[in-house]
């Protein structure tokens, strides 16, 4: 279904950039709510302005934030944001000066905001094309860019009026929290995690918002409700994504029918897909070979080194159909990116700086890339 798949694809659907896109999701929500409401457990907001369906995640995972954000300072800058344009409606104008004299007087930090270091200046900048791109401020004059040369850089804004529709509402002051769990678990306060509503929100936000959902041993509470639900998970999983539940012993994903895509999937067109495609053959094939062992749980349990080794022999093997970018680029900085890349599809999982695991879902991507890149997979 289209409309739920642009809820689930985009923050938010703004009717100023989409509006035949925010009518059809619009009038489609009297059908959409219910399950929204009672299987995911989501508000689904709608307003003159944007639709939002507010995405929880039934478990904070790695791969989770801002893509475009490095630091924990530019989260911290983009709260600062917010908290300015909370005094700004829709169409006020304000200028680069003012934001940046409020942010520096009121960062909380440890380490304070001091615009004559280059790397906090583009920090801000990132928040500041992040903000535009979702629509909580526009540029009226000047360049967010050029502020990472000059601390004497103006720009003139306009605020939308949506920025106080970003962040969600907390059931208690976020001040008393001590740990990200504190924040994983608000909205269900003193309920039993295990039980009920709780367990289902769960389990389907885990379904439909991550790679895979993994089994944590056999009484997993969250796999326990698979193997019980599963003919309505699946029903629910076609209706809504044209995709097919596949539930194994260890995990269980939806698997996305013919040509059918999304922003971010596993195989996609970036050669770093087939990359990390190739190295899950090719720890299939040192399974066969008695060369690496599966566990109880159907992971393996990886050195650092071995999984380099890996991809070394991956790049010895199918080098021609990788890109220059790939077939030139340092050891140490492959290695790197194809580890994150992996780790966000949790095709593997660091356990520490040394030790990785390969997750059950490696033995759902098998493919080769040939010389023209095109990605052969079988799931």
């Amino acid at each position: 279904m289209r409309e739920f798949e642009a809820l689930l694809e985009n923050f938010w659907i703004l009717k100023e950039r989409e509006p035949e896109l925010f009518q059809k999701i619009k009038d489609a929500s009297s059908v959409l709510k219910p399950f929204i409401e009672n299987k995911l457990g989501y508000r689904l907001l709608i307003n003159p302005y944007l639709i939002k369906m507010e995405k929880l995640p039934g478990r904070a995972e790695a791969w989770m934030g801002i893509q475009q954000f490095d630091t924990a300072m530019e989260y911290g800058l983009l709260c600062l944001l917010l908290v300015f344009l909370e005094d700004y409606g829709q169409q006020d104008q304000f200028v680069l000066s003012q934001l940046t004299e409020f942010m520096q007087s009121t960062y909380p930090g440890e380490e304070k905001v001091e615009w004559t270091l280059y790397r906090h200046r583009v920090s801000l900048v990132k928040v500041l094309n992040f903000a535009e791109e979702m629509g909580l401020i526009k540029v009226n004059d000047g360049e967010n860019s050029d502020f990472t040369m000059s601390t004497e850089t103006e720009v003139l804004y306009e605020s939308t009026g949506i920025s106080r529709y970003f962040a969600r509402s907390f059931s208690r002051n976020i001040l008393s929290y001590q740990r990200w769990n504190d924040l994983e678990n608000d909205e269900w306060l003193d309920l039993d995690p295990d039980r009920g509503a709780v367990r289902r929100h769960r389990v389907y936000r885990r379904l439909f918002l991550s790679p895979a959902l993994l089994s944590e041993g056999p009484d997993d509470p969250d796999f326990l409700y698979l193997k019980n639900f599963r003919s309505m998970i699946q029903k629910d999983g076609e209706d809504l994504l044209e995709s097919s539940l596949h539930l194994h012993k260890t995990c269980a994903l939806f698997m996305l029918q013919g040509e059918k895509n999304f922003r971010e999937t596993l195989p996609d067109q970036k050669v770093i897909s087939g990359i990390a495609i190739q190295v899950c053959t090719t720890i299939r094939e040192l399974i066969a070979d008695r060369k690496l062992t599966i566990s109880d749980d159907d992971t393996i349990l990886l050195s650092r080194d071995q999984l380099e080794r890996v991809i070394d022999l991956c790049r010895e093997r199918y080098v021609e159909g990788w890109s220059k970018e790939h077939r030139e680029m340092p050891s140490a900085k492959l290695y790197q990116e194809i580890i994150s890349y992996m780790t966000g599809f949790l095709l593997l999982e660091r356990l520490n700086d040394q030790s990785l695991r390969s997750c059950p879902r490696r033995a759902r991507s098998v493919g080769i890339i040939r010389k023209t890149s095109e990605v052969i997979s079988d799931g």
